[in-house]
């Protein structure tokens, strides 16, 4: 998941992040491997924008992921915070466990 995260077109069999045309590819500001990864601003608009991946075992084989939007002051208006997380969701919750599902 590290790997996929610091590299989401390494494997060109599994292609899960598919941007919007307001959004662009992250930037990995930070990454410590196997537990922290650090995304930029997916969207031109929101520059100050971050995300940050969590990943921790799940005491098996597995790994627990959590991610945190986060954003300077002003902080956007609810709408757009909404918009915000439901594309982090269908882009992390849906296309990318849809891809290691194929």
């Amino acid at each position: 998941m590290f790997e996929a995260l610091t590299e989401p077109d390494r494997d060109p069999a599994r292609p899960w992040l598919t941007l919007l045309d307001d959004e662009q590819r992250p930037e990995v500001l930070e990454a410590e491997k196997p537990h922290l990864v650090v995304w930029g601003s997916l969207w031109p608009r929101r520059p100050d924008a971050r995300i940050r991946f969590d990943l921790t075992s799940d005491g098996g084989y597995g790994t627990l992921l959590a991610w945190t939007l986060l954003v300077d002051e002003p902080m956007p208006d609810e709408s757009l915070v909404g918009h915000l997380r439901k594309r982090l969701n269908v882009l992390i919750n849906g296309s990318y466990r849809d891809s290691m599902d194929q």
